[in-house]
């Protein structure tokens, strides 16, 4: 029986996760309704992918019997008020990465998922890689060694689009694209938490951050460098470095299809998609999809790739980050 999928929202993500579904078999992946605030835009959205049914409220959508799980793909300062809405409608969750504006509104997300009993998921599409799937099996094998030092960077010109760089629509470097590079030291380090963060970087007039480098030390002397900005182009690659060799994710850390292990280089390509895509390679979001349906048929709350308490190290790291760097926003407040 197939995985039916409710997309909350028809944003530019919105429409490059329903994208990948469609990649997917349709006897295990369905596309049922689609909600917006505006009615006329979820039918647009709905004609546009060929959807059933379209609401034009994220409440409508909740009270939709035939839903196994939504997608949540709002604006992040919106997540909590939205995962709260379908928690407490008993609906299965994939909510957009960060899972939330800080430590204090993830807490009471997988709370509330833990007191309905339903799964969520931070959607940390990277995880779900092959390529990703493909470096954790060569370090739980040693295949460089013990792990000395992690590099990663997401940098991209964002400075025109204002969702990235107003205070009040979540905007920043950290949590739009240096969640990426957080994310991935925390998989090669297996969940640890730091020893020690050191954090720097160039905060902008509206009050969130350019450019963020990240210093963290973990034990045994292992350390990991991230860098993340909205205001310039960087080549984007990840590197883990061990003492019998290296592993490195080519360009675009964030959506691997490249990886180079001690010099030999592997292509994991994509599915091609029927319509253009918003992001690169968003076809990969089939992967994170695949992920919910498994551990949906499993009966399982969270993932082990991506659990909660995977999000609640991000969130905790993102939330020192930005006390070193003086990003505060009103969620902090709260």
């Amino acid at each position: 029986m197939a995985t039916r999928w409710g997309i909350c929202s028809t944003g530019k993500i919105s429409h490059d996760f329903t994208m990948a579904l469609k990649t997917l078999h349709a006897e295990e992946h369905q596309v049922v309704a689609v909600a917006a605030r505006k009615l006329e835009d979820a039918q647009e959205f709905a004609k546009k992918h060929s959807i059933a049914r379209a609401y034009g409220s994220y409440e409508e959508l909740a009270r939709d019997p035939d839903i196994d799980v939504v997608y949540v793909g709002v604006i992040h300062p919106y997540h909590l008020s939205t995962c709260l809405l379908f928690t407490n409608a008993k609906k299965n969750i994939l909510c957009e990465k960060p899972l939330a504006m800080n430590i204090k509104e993830v807490q009471k997300i997988l709370a509330s998922a833990k007191t309905n009993d339903v799964f969520l998921m931070e959607a940390v599409w990277t995880r779900f890689f092959p390529a990703s799937v493909e470096i954790r099996r060569l370090l739980a094998q040693g295949e460089v060694g013990e792990v000395k030092m992690v590099k990663s960077e997401f940098a991209w010109p964002m400075m025109h689009i204002p969702r990235a760089v107003q205070k009040e629509l979540g905007g920043g470097a950290l949590l739009d694209v240096g969640i990426y590079c957080l994310q991935f030291t925390c998989m090669v380090y297996n969940g640890e938490k730091p020893e020690s963060i050191q954090a720097t970087g160039v905060c902008l007039e509206t009050g969130v951050d350019e450019t963020v480098v990240v210093t963290l030390k973990f034990s045994k002397n292992r350390i990991a460098v991230c860098t993340c900005s909205l205001g310039m182009k960087l080549p984007n690659d990840a590197l883990i470095v061990g003492t019998k060799g290296t592993i490195r994710v080519r360009q675009h850390m964030w959506c691997p299809t490249s990886l180079e292990v001690n010099g030999k280089e592997t292509q994991y390509p994509l599915p091609e998609p029927y319509l253009p895509l918003n992001f690169l390679n968003s076809t990969g979001l089939r992967y994170e999809a695949e992920e919910v349906r498994q551990c949906l048929l499993k009966g399982l709350k969270e993932s082990a790739v991506m659990s909660h308490a995977d999000s609640l190290l991000l969130a905790e790291l993102e939330d020192e980050i930005r006390r070193q760097v003086g990003v505060v926003y009103s969620q902090d407040y709260q």
